[in-house]
C-alpha cells in the first residue's frame, strides 16, 4: 500500500485523520516487557488491586501510543517528530476493547515549523472517551511516499493452550493417580503441584524413606498423601498397575524410574493394562504463535512402526485431540514428499492411512497424507504445491514416520520455537502421564490435565 505524508505546507486547519486498533492480551504483555512496567493491573491473569479478579487495563502509555501511531504514520505521516504530548485520561480500557485515534490540526507556527493537534482516542463500541490531549509536532518539510511493508513480528511467549486446557480440567474431580518412584524433587513436585491445582489425587508407589527424604529436601509436606510402600522399582511399577485393576487409581505417572520398566508392567499379558491397542505416544504442544494445539505422535514409545502400528498411533491421537477440545481433528501424515514414491515406505503408509480413514477404519477426524511438514501446516506452502485438501496447511495433528523424526521434531518445537509439551501415552485401560526431568511446571500440569479431560471424557464426564 502506498502511503504519503503531509508537508508542513499541505497541512490546514481541522485536518483530520483516525486509526483503529484491536487491544489483545498479548499487546498488553509485549508492552510489559518493553516498557518495563509489570504492572498487574495491566496483565491479562493477574489481580492487581485485591478483589479477586483480574483487570487487564490498557496502560496509560500504550492507549498514548495509539496517538503517536496516527501521527507518524498518516498526519502528518513520515518524518513526524514530537515536540510535546499531553494527555488527560476521562476513563480505562481494557484487553479484547477496540479504540479509535484521531488527531485535528488546530494551529500551525510558521516560524518554527511546529503543528499544534487537538488529539483523543475513543472505544467505539459505546463512544467512551479514554483519552483526550495536545500534541505539538516538528512537521515534514519534505513530501515522501512509500509503501507499506511488514515489520518483524513479536510473538509472544506464552502458554495460550494450556492455560486454556487448566481452566478446563480443574474444575473436573481430580484424577486419581498412582505415581511410581516420585523419589527425586522433579517428579515429586510435579504429583504435589498438579494436585494443589485439583487436578490428580496422588497415590505414591515407591520407597517411603526416599519419598520423605525428597519431601524433606523440597520443604514439602505428604500430610494427607497415601504411600505404598514398595522399594523395587519394578515391583512399584507392578503395584501401581494392580492399584489400576483394584479400582483405587484412573491413571500412572512417572516417576524416578526407567519408562521400559513403567512399561512393561503396563504390557504384561496376565497382569498388564493392555486393551488390544498398541500403545503410543503424543505429545500435545503449545507451539508460541500456533492458533491451536499441536499433537505429535509417536515421539518416544514405537521405533519404526509398521502400518498397522501407524493406525492405532493415528486413533490414539483423533481421541486425545477431541478430548482436549478439537471437534473433528485434521490428521497430517507427514513424510518427506507430498506425493507418493514407492521408494519412500512412509509416503506409501500415509497414502493408506489417508484411504483408510476415508473409509471409516480410523474415525473421528480427517487425515491426510503424504504431506511434507511444510505444506502440512503452512497454508501458503500447501497451495504453492497445488494440494487441495482440508488437512493440508491447518493439520492440528502431525503423525512422524518414526521415532527419530518424531524426537526430532518435538525437540526443535520445545527448544527452537520455545514450544511447551504435554507427554502422554494411551492405550493402555488409563491414561499414562509422563514427564521429562526438564519439563517446566506448566508442562507437568498440562500433562495431568491433558489425562484428566480425556480419562473424564472417555467416561461420559465431559
Amino acid at each position: 500500500m502506498k502511503i504519503e505524508n503531509r508537508t508542513f505546507d499541505e497541512l490546514a486547519r481541522g485536518d483530520t485523520q483516525s486509526l483503529r486498533r484491536l487491544c489483545t492480551q498479548d499487546d498488553l504483555l509485549a508492552f510489559a516487557n518493553i516498557s518495563g512496567n509489570h504492572n498487574p493491573m495491566h496483565i491479562y491473569d493477574a489481580d492487581g488491586d485485591g478483589d479477586g479478579r483480574p483487570e487487564a487495563i490498557i496502560p496509560g502509555m500504550f492507549v498514548g501510543a495509539l496517538v503517536s501511531a496516527v501521527l507518524g504514520n498518516l498526519l502528518p505521516g513520515a518524518g513526524t517528530l514530537f515536540r510535546a504530548q499531553s494527555f488527560v485520561f476521562h476513563a480505562r480500557a481494557h484487553a479484547g476493547d477496540e479504540l479509535e485515534s484521531r488527531v485535528t490540526v488546530t494551529d500551525k507556527n510558521k516560524q518554527d515549523g511546529t503543528v499544534t493537534f487537538a488529539t483523543e482516542v475513543r472505544r467505539p463500541a459505546d463512544d467512551a472517551l479514554i483519552l483526550s490531549g495536545v500534541a505539538q509536532v516538528e512537521a515534514p518539510r519534505r513530501k515522501l511516499s512509500y509503501s507499506s511493508h511488514d515489520l518483524p513480528g513479536l510473538i509472544v511467549q506464552r502458554h495460550r493452550h494450556f492455560e486454556k486446557l487448566l481452566r478446563r480440567a480443574e474444575p473436573l474431580p481430580a484424577l486419581v493417580t498412582a505415581v511410581v518412584c516420585p523419589e527425586e524433587p522433579n517428579s515429586l513436585g510435579g504429583a504435589l503441584l498438579a494436585r494443589d491445582h485439583t487436578l490428580i489425587t496422588p497415590i505414591l508407589v515407591g520407597d517411603p524413606d526416599r519419598i520423605a527424604a525428597t519431601a524433606r529436601g523440597m520443604g514439602a509436606d505428604l500430610g494427607g498423601i497415601e504411600i505404598v510402600a514398595v522399594a523395587d522399582e519394578a515391583a512399584a511399577a507392578q503395584r501401581a498397575v494392580a492399584l489400576v485393576h483394584e479400582g483405587r487409581a484412573e491413571a500412572l505417572m512417572k516417576g524416578h524410574l526407567h519408562t521400559d520398566d513403567l512399561l512393561r508392567a503396563v504390557l504384561n499379558k496376565a497382569t498388564g493394562l493392555c486393551t488390544g491397542r498398541r500403545l503410543t505416544h503424543v505429545f500435545v504442544m503449545d507451539v508460541p504463535g500456533l492458533s491451536h494445539p499441536l499433537l505429535v505422535s509417536d515421539a518416544a514409545i514405537n521405533i519404526a512402526p509398521d502400518l498397522r502400528t501407524k493406525v492405532d498411533i493415528v486413533q490414539n491421537a483423533i481421541d486425545l485431540a477431541i478430548s482436549i477440545g478439537i471437534s473433528e481433528p485434521k490428521v497430517g501424515v507427514l513424510s518427506a514428499v507430498e506425493t507418493v514414491n514407492p521408494d519412500i515406505p512412509s509416503s506409501l503408509d500415509a497414502a493408506l492411512l489417508s484411504k483408510m480413514a476415508e473409509r471409516g477404519q480410523i474415525k473421528g477426524g480427517l487425515v491426510d497424507g503424504p504431506l511434507a511438514m511444510d505444506n502440512a501446516v503452512d497454508i501458503a506452502a500447501a497451495r504453492t504445491k497445488g494440494i487441495t485438501s482440508a488437512v493440508a496447511g491447518r493439520a492440528e495433528v502431525l503423525v512422524v514416520p518414526n521415532i527419530d523424526a518424531g524426537n526430532m521434531l518435538a525437540k526443535q518445537l520445545t527448544y527452537l520455537s520455545h514450544a511447551e509439551a504435554a507427554g502422554l501415552v494411551l492405550g493402555a485401560t488409563v491414561p499414562i502421564i509422563l514427564n521429562s526431568r526438564s519439563d517446566d511446571d506448566m508442562a507437568r500440569l498440562a500433562s495431568c490435565a491433558v489425562a484428566a479431560l480425556h480419562h473424564f471424557r472417555l467416561r461420559g464426564v465431559v
